[in-house]
């Protein structure tokens, strides 16, 4: 029966073909992945990261500093005139030069920061998954745009087949009209009408190989692999997929709650004291001696403690937008998992509308073909007009592309159930 080669059409449509190029749904989402600009994101993300921390952690590196300077006073430290021109015990005091002079070199290490480095490379890191989950996302969307197009050409490719169909059938009716005027007892009008009939469906299969090339250069953009007309797609199978949500999104606001509690973390350090060690070694005029106008070299090493209190004055407040922050990204993933159980329920009815639909195409073209076999008769005796004959073609062929339409749709919707559930 013609039914059963309709089956065949929509249940098993586009099966590999052994020497045609093939590619599955799977294959698709894989390839506009690798072919995607901002997946080079990824990498410059995580080398950002990495360069980010590794020039944090050099805050605990020995830090070198050299200074110079060349000065005048206006007065100096005069012991004659202290002492009243006394010379105790032979001691003389020496004359301070108003022209001084000093260079001098300094390291210093930081022992201890309050944990200020530690925290800061928790957000950097945080703020690195951050910005790869939101390229994860982006990534993601490009299959709901691949299953949009995926889908459009397998019915296109149903379309033809069954105008194929269609085109078959009414050949073998122009045959018999051909034969049927050649002897005289049909009029060269049903000769022509069935031709043209014939010529408006392959003027429709133009229109469908035009808008399939056109999802075909599309579809080639996406994966980067060179698609052509011979180009098959595999029939994805059906399935069930769950109703749990698992969506990047929902590790995107994970994410950005990380960042906000790193953030409330390092808050501790910034009233934590600082303690860093130093040496300090130097060469000018005056030296460290008080009783000495000669050039000289000293050196200074000691521990250093820098403790400011100044942010404890808005503390609490940060404190507080933090976890605003935090709460307002609760919010927002609530919301993101309202909307998608939404698009869920949306699906869910959508497949068990087409369910329903196809029970009912299949019932129409059961009697659509019982009519069509019973004009196909009349028309050879006469009973009806080819005019006649090519409405009941037309209404059988409409059935059939109901049907085809309906068994995709069903597929797309139980796929897009999975790209809005996340599996």
């Amino acid at each position: 029966m013609i039914y059963k080669t309709l089956l065949t059409i929509g249940l098993g449509l586009l099966a590999v073909s052994v020497n045609a190029q093939s590619l599955t749904l799977e294959e698709c989402y894989l390839l506009a992945r690798e072919n995607y600009p901002a997946v080079k994101k990824m990498n410059l993300v995580a080398q950002s990261a990495d360069y980010t921390i590794r020039n944090v952690n050099k805050r605990f590196l020995p830090q070198f500093n050299i200074s110079g300077q060349a000065t005048y006073q206006s007065q100096v430290v005069d012991y004659g005139a202290l002492l009243g021109g006394a010379s105790p015990m032979g001691f003389s005091p020496p004359t301070f030069s108003k022209d001084q002079y000093r260079i001098s070199g300094e390291v210093e290490q930081l022992l201890f920061d309050g944990g200020n480095t530690h925290y800061q490379n928790e957000i950097t890191k945080a703020n690195a998954g951050l910005q790869k989950q939101n390229v994860e996302i982006e990534l993601y969307t490009i299959n709901d745009r691949i299953n949009a197009i995926f889908f459009s050409i397998f019915l296109l490719d149903a379309q033809l087949k069954l105008n194929e169909l269609k085109v078959a059938n009414l050949q073998t009716q122009l045959d018999k009209a051909e034969a049927a005027y050649k002897y005289g007892t049909a009029y060269a009008s049903d000769v022509n009408e069935l031709k043209a009939e014939i010529e408006n469906t392959k003027s429709v299969n133009i229109d469908y190989e035009g808008n399939r090339s056109a999802f075909l250069k599309m579809l080639s953009i996406f994966t980067g692999k060179e698609l052509t007309s011979s180009s098959e797609l595999v029939k994805p199978e059906l399935i069930l997929s769950s109703e749990e949500i698992n969506r990047p999104e929902l590790k995107m606001f994970d994410l950005q709650k990380d960042i906000y509690e790193a953030q409330t973390k390092q808050l501790k350090s910034s009233y934590m004291p600082t303690f860093k060690a130093f040496f300090q070694g130097a060469y000018g005029r005056p030296t460290l001696n008080p009783i000495s106008n000669d050039f000289g070299a000293w050196y200074i090493t000691g521990i250093r403690l820098n403790w400011s209190l100044g942010s404890l004055y808005t503390l609490k407040n940060q404190r507080s937008i933090y976890d605003l922050s935090s709460q307002t990204a609760d919010a927002d993933k609530e919301t993101f998992i309202r909307n998608v159980k939404l698009d869920i329920a949306q699906q869910d009815e959508n497949i068990k509308k087409y369910a329903e639909m196809i029970g009912q195409d299949q019932k129409t073209i059961e009697l659509r073909e019982a009519v069509t076999r019973s004009a196909s008769a009349q028309l050879t005796n006469g009973v009806i007009t080819t005019h006649e004959y090519i409405q009941k073609i037309n209404n059988e062929n409409a059935a059939k592309q109901n049907l085809i339409l309906h068994q995709i749709q069903l597929l797309q919707s139980q796929y897009n159930l999975k790209f809005k559930s996340g599996h």
